[in-house]
């Protein structure tokens, strides 16, 4: 069975809003990569204003759920904050389902990513729906 979290973006303040998540529900960081920890890519180049930005960052909720979010670079435009900031990001408990997941969300909708080995050490795509919705697969072994 897939399971279903939430992710967020933020205009450059991820850490904060994260940083007060975790006071209020407590746990530990699972993950939290800043873009200047991403390998080195010549055709997207890391703007040194941007590095200590958050690149990915995820906090357990509870049992079985995680809060995500990342901040998004200037150069993707800023988030308008009165409209919905989130993807659904679903962790596949397979890469057959994380593929199955995405072919069929997928269908008439624009992939941003397609699924392939992400720089994080997880099997990852994005993509919008043909609702408009946003969508993140990802599968790791971890």
């Amino acid at each position: 069975m897939a399971k279903i979290n939430p992710y967020l973006h933020y205009n450059g303040n991820a850490e904060e809003a994260f940083q007060f998540y975790k006071s209020v529900f407590g746990g530990e960081f699972v993950s939290l990569a800043r873009f200047k920890d991403m390998p080195p890519n010549p055709e997207y180049p890391i703007p040194a204003e941007i590095g200590d930005k958050i690149m990915h960052i995820a906090l357990p909720i509870g049992e079985h759920d995680i809060l995500m979010a990342s901040d998004v670079p200037p150069s993707l435009g800023t988030v308008n904050e009165n409209e919905n900031r989130s993807k659904i990001s679903i962790t596949a408990e397979s890469k057959e389902e994380a593929n199955r997941l995405f072919e069929g969300l997928s269908k008439g909708g624009v992939v941003e990513m397609p699924m392939d080995d992400s720089p994080w050490g997880s099997y990852f795509g994005m993509f919008r729906d043909r609702f408009g919705i946003e969508w993140m697969i990802d599968y790791s072994t971890k």
